[in-house]
């Protein structure tokens, strides 16, 4: 038992540092999976990749100007993502160009200026910092920011006004996005959006079970990759997206609609 208690619950129970990472990287899972499960049902997957990338040149602006503070970063990453929705939105009804090819072309653009602008004034460990966040050094700012970004989701929710539901869900992507950002970085915050999603869909076909799977996949997927970053002296935002791709492969196999229970079924159709 002691072994046990060393393994799994001494960490978070001995250290503030993994209490807040875990905390705040719970609430960031109730928020972003529920998204990345829509995501994936409108075929809209890499588009959460390319967003994530897309507010990037608002965060590195922010940083310009004030370093590494959360709240200019995230105004920031705000005002740069919705830019990007709206631009790549516009080519898209404006022009012959999808929204699909339209949204990559301006991705790459924002990923390439962002990445310049950090170089420019930070050194290589802001910049990696930027991109790959500091899950383990949350602070309460980035709590605050995380779980009021949850609790955007959750009113609107139970909200039963209308609205233009496109761009609202693209809204949606990029808060859960700029919450990502402060604890995994821009290039892994669509992992945790998207990993857990993707895994729940091997087990069920129903929208609000599937919804509530890819949560308690993200907890998982979180609690692990924490696990593994501090006994193994890991980073902790790939630790927490390895966990997330682990389980997911595993769906892949086990899952009641993977490949392994097909198999099951077909072979059992056959031989009756």
């Amino acid at each position: 038992m002691d072994a046990l208690y060393g393994l799994f619950i001494a960490p978070f129970a001995d250290f503030g540092f993994m209490q807040r990472a875990l905390f705040g990287s719970l609430m960031l899972s109730l928020g972003a999976c529920p998204i990345g499960v829509f995501l994936m049902l409108r075929r809209m997957s890499l588009s959460g990749d390319a967003m994530a990338h897309a507010i990037l040149p608002g965060a590195a602006a922010g940083f310009l100007f004030y370093g590494l503070e959360i709240l200019p970063m995230t105004i920031g990453g705000l005002i740069a993502g919705v830019i990007v929705a709206l631009g790549a939105g516009a080519v898209s009804r404006f022009t012959i160009q999808r929204e699909d090819a339209s949204m990559a072309a301006f991705y790459l653009i924002s990923l390439a200026i962002g990445v310049l602008m950090v170089s420019i004034r930070g050194s290589s460990v802001d910049l990696m910092h930027v991109l790959f966040g500091t899950v383990l050094a949350l602070n309460n700012e980035a709590l605050m920011l995380i779980g009021g970004i949850v609790a955007v989701l959750f009113l609107r929710s139970v909200s039963r006004m209308g609205s233009p539901v496109h761009f609202i869900f693209l809204g949606l992507v990029v808060l859960n996005l700029v919450g990502g950002f402060q604890a995994l970085g821009t290039l892994l915050s669509v992992g945790l959006m998207m990993l857990p999603a993707a895994a729940a869909r091997f087990w069920t076909a129903r929208v609000e079970p599937m919804c509530v799977l890819a949560v308690l996949i993200g907890f998982a997927s979180c609690s692990a990759g924490l696990l593994l970053s501090y006994h193994a002296s890991l980073p902790s935002g790939p630790a927490i997206i390895l966990s997330a791709g682990v389980i997911y492969f595993a769906s892949i196999l086990f899952g009641t609609r993977g490949i392994l229970r097909g198999r099951i079924i077909h072979h059992r159709h056959r031989t009756a």
